[in-house]
């Protein structure tokens, strides 16, 4: 998916504008600024969403029981 290049404008409260104050303290442009933090926050997500799922399956009992079904019939697959 190609995105097209836009500007996007923010209104930051007080708490974003110190935010972007320590940031930006050794010169780093704001737009690198938020780009990076926009990748971090969306890593972020996908991380706690990964998380969350394998939380989720972890405590699924059919989910553990089809696991290990699999893993004994695969087995009688082993090679000697």
């Amino acid at each position: 998916m190609i995105l097209m290049t836009k500007t996007i404008t923010f209104r930051p409260d007080e708490e974003a504008m110190r935010a972007l104050s320590v940031l930006t303290y050794d010169g780093a442009p704001v737009s690198t600024v938020v780009r990076n933090a926009l990748i971090e926050a969306a890593r972020n997500r996908v991380r706690q969403d990964l998380l969350e799922e394998a939380t989720r399956l972890a405590a699924d009992d059919e989910d553990l029981a089809e696991a290990a079904q699999v893993l004994k019939d695969m087995e009688t697959l082993r090679a000697w």
